[in-house]
């Protein structure tokens, strides 16, 4: 295999990545406190909170195991993440490692590639960034985390290699 590709996304990408993952927490935990509220809240007659019944119990545990791994997983994982996503564009290939548990290596033939896009939501709006996708006819590849300025210049240099490659053709 070739040597490791050496270019990073953008650090912000950390920040973006941890504010999305308690965005997408908020659409899991908050419906759940307020079922756990509702279900004390509705044996608050009972005169021994402990007798209040298992139900409610095992689902408070359940919520704090949850709610402990949920943040460590918001707060760990979006640096190792960034860590580990490394990319590198040659005039023959797209490269592209990444992975927390297990690395994935993704080697595009700038041959292949039909499209390529710049995409960029709110949060990564927000910290100024855009991801890269890539498309070919089986699928689309994505360099997240970009700074804008970088993301137009990627965009552009495999488009470019992309119109070259076919020329030659």
């Amino acid at each position: 295999m070739n040597t490791e590709p050496t270019t990073r996304i953008h650090k912000n990408a950390i920040k973006a990545w941890t504010v999305n993952a308690f965005l997408y927490g908020l659409v899991w935990f908050v419906p759940a406190g307020f079922f756990l509220l509702i279900s004390i809240g509705q044996n608050s007659h009972l005169p021994d909170p402990w007798y209040m019944g298992v139900d409610w119990v095992i689902f408070a545990a359940l919520f704090i195991a949850g709610l402990f791994f949920y943040l460590l997983i918001a707060l760990l994982f979006p640096k190792l993440r960034w860590q580990r996503w490394k990319y590198d564009i040659s005039e023959k290939e797209i490269d592209m490692l990444r992975g927390i548990i297990i690395k994935k290596r993704t080697l595009v033939p700038i041959n292949r590639v039909q499209h390529v896009d710049t995409r960029q939501g709110p949060v990564y709006r927000k910290f100024g960034l855009s991801s890269v996708t890539i498309s070919t006819a089986a699928t689309t590849h994505e360099v997240p985390a970009l700074d804008d300025e970088t993301a137009s210049e990627v965009r552009d240099t495999i488009s470019t290699l992309v119109r070259k490659v076919k020329e030659d053709v």
